[in-house]
């Protein structure tokens, strides 16, 4: 580059010299003042060299500041090299991106064949995903992903956002509706729950995640918290996989309003004619959503040393037992993912920290089929039964009981249970039985 760009002006300075030749060799140019052409000359000179020592100057300092050697480019390739080779045998797989290493290379395959995600020149498909999950599973910034990995910004910021993509394709795959065609097994195979809950098909509720936006918009979202929230709803089966999953409402949003939305938008939240999901109070009571009785003890913790007086205290027990599943849901995702429990402001913008929970969500299920974390969702279990889990409340007040149909329902189911339990008296608050 430096010895082309010499080249060029050499040749300019040997034309401009052209230019003055044949008028040497006239006589009558021998009259012109011949010191007016050597100033000329000396002139041209001096600015062909100060163009070439600039340009020589800048090419060799922008050459040292930005392009490694060849030895800092092998250090760096080395780094990742060893990086990648623990994480596929040297036991740290689930520490570092929080899941084992058959799951991560099983994953790395379904976003070939399936996610549509390719190696580029330099990088492999196996650096992408494990520098996506480094960021999501720690909840890590990206100028400190860069480092780790010996790659620029601009490339970490590309590589994220090309495997967030990936992940969201698969999403009707792992994130599917229930037919409502056979009865869960954590209800049929429970005599508590059986065949009293056995029209239910899953859980429903909403969480808030932190999210960063405009300045002229942080009042929508920012609610109880404090900070700006996104408020997402969820519903997910009682094994604890994420069915519905709607994002991007502001933190003011009642879930009450959400719902109705998740019911009537394009991709609704889908519930089989006969079936519902089990609610907490915010939410109407409807036919299709059974929610407790309000104005009566719900919470496990508030039974763990007075069991249940009544057919309503019975009925919300065993609903609190199969709705947290939709809380040890929440729980467990958020502390696999922590980039979507932290409190400190996100990084990404509100659209891609919405992104980021879909696809959160969708690796919490691929996980639950490849991958299941038993010791973790103990701990939550744990949490949510002790009353230590973050709990959500809402505004209950304004939200009607419901119609009759609805109310006849559950009034029914609770009458039953009743009936049942005054017959073999059991211990309410084992999760086991």
């Amino acid at each position: 580059m430096i010895e082309s760009s010499m080249s060029i002006i050499v040749y300019i300075y040997f034309l401009f010299l052209s230019e003055f030749w044949p008028f040497a060799m006239d006589d009558r140019i021998l009259r012109v003042s011949r010191v007016v052409r050597a100033r000329q000359l000396q002139a041209a000179s001096v600015i062909c060299l100060m163009v070439a020592f600039t340009t020589r100057h800048r090419l060799s300092t922008k050459k040292h500041a930005n392009l490694p050697t060849k030895d800092e480019i092998l250090q760096r390739q080395y780094v990742r090299e060893e990086m990648l080779r623990d994480l596929s045998n040297g036991g740290k797989c689930r520490e570092l991106i929080r899941m084992s290493e058959k799951a991560f290379m099983t994953l790395c395959n379904i976003l070939k064949h399936d996610g549509g995600l390719q190696p580029t020149q330099r990088m492999s498909v196996e650096e992408q995903v494990a520098r996506f999950l480094h960021i999501v599973g720690n909840d890590m910034r990206n100028r400190f992903a860069s480092w780790i990995y010996r790659r620029s910004g601009s490339t970490t910021s590309r590589c994220f956002h090309r495997v967030l993509r990936a992940i969201i394709s698969l999403e009707s795959h792992y994130i599917q509706q229930p037919k409502g065609d056979i009865v869960p097994k954590e209800i049929q195979e429970k005599k508590r729950f059986y065949p009293f809950f056995k029209d239910c098909i899953g859980a429903v509720d909403g969480t808030h995640v932190r999210v960063k936006v405009p300045n002229k918009d942080a009042p929508r979202y920012r609610g109880r918290k404090g900070y700006p929230t996104m408020n997402v709803l969820a519903a997910c089966t009682f094994d604890l996989k994420f069915t519905y999953v709607l994002t991007g409402w502001e933190g003011t949003a009642s879930d009450s309003r959400i719902i109705k939305n998740a019911l009537t938008r394009d991709d609704k939240l889908v519930i089989p004619t006969g079936r519902y999901y089990l609610a907490d109070a915010g939410l109407p009571h409807t036919s299709t959503l059974m929610t407790p009785y309000r104005g009566v003890r719900y919470h496990l913790k508030e039974y763990s040393t007075r069991a249940p007086e009544n057919s309503k205290e019975l009925f919300n027990l065993r609903h609190a037992s199969l709705r947290n599943a939709i809380e040890r849901a929440f729980g467990v995702l958020k502390k696999r993912f922590p980039i979507i429990r932290s409190t400190t402001e996100p990084f990404y913008s509100c659209e891609t920290q919405s992104a980021i929970f879909l696809a959160c969500c969708i690796l919490h299920n691929f996980l639950l089929e490849e991958d299941r974390d038993k010791d973790l969702e103990d701990e939550v279990l744990h949490e949510v039964l002790s009353g230590t889990e973050e709990e959500e409340r809402h505004a209950t007040t304004s939200i009607r009981e419901g119609s009759t149909e609805a109310t006849q329902l559950r009034n029914s189911i609770a009458n039953e249970m009743w009936t049942s339990y005054l017959m073999i008296k059991d211990n309410e608050i084992d999760m086991s039985k």
